[in-house]
């Protein structure tokens, strides 16, 4: 059994994560600790204050407790307004806080842009216009090559967790532009897992979600690839692991 550990900011699209274990149909579990949120605001003071030592901390416990194997901080945003090399520090604090490997999704993107060779892709973000540039610039810091970026403008993190399949569609159909190699949704409250295998139909192009890209972030700190098609081109590629 291989144990995945994530420190997950609230209650919004927590749901994609049991639904990301049943896929993965493997002897793989998924054990999410629930951080602290405050207002769930795309506010750059708050998405800060959400990815303090001290918040991520506190949930550290319960998930060495549960025998978890690395820890990703399942917040894009609540690490990539640290900038590049602040989002290194606030990972490399988590690290030693937790005692095993730790990742965030901000760095999970980057590597799954590499993982699936997109050098230029589309950013099609939940958040408001300035908290979304700062996701492009950090996306361009790792050399990732930004051709497309637009901002859906909610203010909150709850406003996108209720959006439906057809306004996720409609987010990353925006962004979408002819150069772009992958279109990237970040944002792990939005519920995305279910509709991996039509975006990627409809938009003819790999798509990188945030709660997607969370878990196999985790898998790559522990040397695990799974082929499990139905979360995306992502889990396709040659596995270490076949199941």
């Amino acid at each position: 059994m291989t144990a995945l550990g994530f420190l997950y900011p609230g209650h919004y699209a927590e749901d994609d994560y049991p639904r990301i274990e049943q896929l993965l149909a493997s002897d793989i579990r998924v054990d999410l600790v629930h951080t602290d949120a405050g207002e769930g605001a795309h506010r750059v003071d708050t998405l800060r204050r959400i990815g303090s030592p001290q918040t991520l901390a506190a949930g550290v416990e319960e998930l060495r407790l549960s025998g978890a194997e690395a820890v990703v901080w399942a917040s894009t945003s609540g690490s990539f307004v640290l900038g590049w090399e602040g989002a290194h520090e606030q990972v490399r604090t988590l690290a030693r806080t937790a005692g095993m490997p730790a990742s965030a999704t901000s760095f999970a993107f980057v590597h799954a842009a590499r993982e699936i060779k997109a050098r230029r892709v589309a950013v099609a973000a939940p958040y408001p216009a300035d908290v979304t540039d700062l996701f492009a610039t950090f996306l361009r810091a790792a050399e990732v090559e930004v051709v497309s970026v637009h901002s859906a403008g909610a203010a909150t993190a709850g406003e996108v967790a209720v959006w439906s399949a057809k306004e996720v569609s409609a987010l990353a159909h925006e962004a979408d532009h002819p150069d772009a190699e992958a279109i990237l949704l970040p944002g792990t409250a939005l519920h995305t897992v279910a509709h991996l295998a039509a975006l990627e139909k409809e938009l003819a192009k790999p798509v990188l979600t945030a709660n997607q890209v969370t878990v196999w972030e985790a898998l790559r700190l522990v040397d695990r690839r799974v082929n499990a098609p139905g979360l995306g081109t992502l889990f396709t590629r040659e596995p270490i692991v076949q199941v």
